[in-house]
């Protein structure tokens, strides 16, 4: 019986660590694309994030034989609606971290959380008790707090990224019906691929030949994406759900570490409060739900 218990917090442990492991490389690749959109589109850095984000999956497949990931079992559509929503998802978050500061994107985009419940009910037809639509209001009045003058932030910014927060919404809520029929692992590479293909159409008109010094960045962005996606995947097996979703905040102090020892940004106070309003109404959500034994993992593995 204690051993047992003792491999079991062990898991747990081990689950910790990859969900941390995860978030700090979200956060490098949010680094990375920041720094090559001074030069690339984003629809570019986009295309490169997905193409070196393939290669693990190409290895896997041709090199392990791992085949079974090519097969999409039966629902060839919903896999390629994800598809291409994750690519034009992507190419909004990006767009964001390219004109806001670090910190304040990751906030906006942590509103996702938000969304699911207003989706839920018009989408999905299903019901919203008071607590989630309390804490609903409670991080849109965050929101409004750090899109205040005071705030200083970028209006254009703030519209991008709560755009991109709704589409990982709506991912979200594709992935949580795709997990009854397909395995994570073909619904991403699908992803990949699709991703790569849609946002190399535009190419030929906007690339930039990447510098010597940007090819690192490069190989930062794509790698760092899949590699957090694994760490998230070994999160999940191992923690329990409601434990890998409060790592998620950890995002938060990665990015206003990088924010200041990258950018030279700062959020001011009222960003601060805002901030920490929106978060607030996020643990409200899954508090409530870990109570109500409903936290899944979806909502943190949509991110990115």
């Amino acid at each position: 019986m204690q051993a047992t218990e003792s491999k079991h917090q062990d898991h747990v442990l081990r689950g910790m660590l990859a969900a941390i492991a995860a978030f700090f490389l979200f956060s490098i690749m949010a680094v990375c694309a920041k720094l090559l959109s001074e030069r690339h589109s984003v629809i570019e850095i986009a295309f490169y994030r997905n193409l070196i984000g393939t290669l693990p999956f190409l290895f896997l497949i041709f090199v392990l034989g791992k085949r079974e990931i090519l097969i999409i079992k039966s629902r060839p559509a919903a896999v390629g609606f994800r598809a291409v929503l994750g690519a034009v998802s992507l190419t909004t978050t990006f767009a964001a971290f390219s004109i806001m500061p670090m910190a304040e994107t990751t906030v906006l985009l942590f509103t996702a959380s938000l969304f699911i419940p207003v989706l839920g009910v018009f989408v999905l037809g299903e019901r919203v008790g008071p607590y989630r639509w309390t804490a609903v209001f409670i991080g849109f009045a965050g929101v409004v707090v750090m899109a205040s003058p005071a705030g200083n932030l970028n209006t254009l910014g703030i519209a991008i990224a709560l755009t991109a927060s709704l589409m990982h919404a709506v991912l979200q809520v594709v992935l949580r019906y795709l997990g009854k029929f397909e395995s994570p692992e073909t619904v991403t590479f699908y992803f990949m691929v699709i991703g790569t293909l849609i946002t190399a159409l535009p190419l030929p008109f906007i690339a930039v030949t990447p510098t010597l010094d940007e090819i690192p960045l490069l190989f930062g962005l794509g790698l760092t994406g899949a590699a957090a996606q694994w760490f998230l995947s070994v999160a999940f097996r191992n923690a329990p759900a409601a434990v890998v979703t409060v790592f998620n905040y950890t995002g938060i102090v990665w990015a206003m570490l990088f924010g200041w020892m990258i950018f030279n940004d700062w959020p001011a106070p009222l960003v601060l409060l805002g901030a920490a309003i929106v978060i607030g109404s996020n643990v409200l959500m899954v508090w409530r739900e870990i109570r109500l034994g409903k936290v899944t993992g979806a909502r943190v593995r949509a991110k990115f």
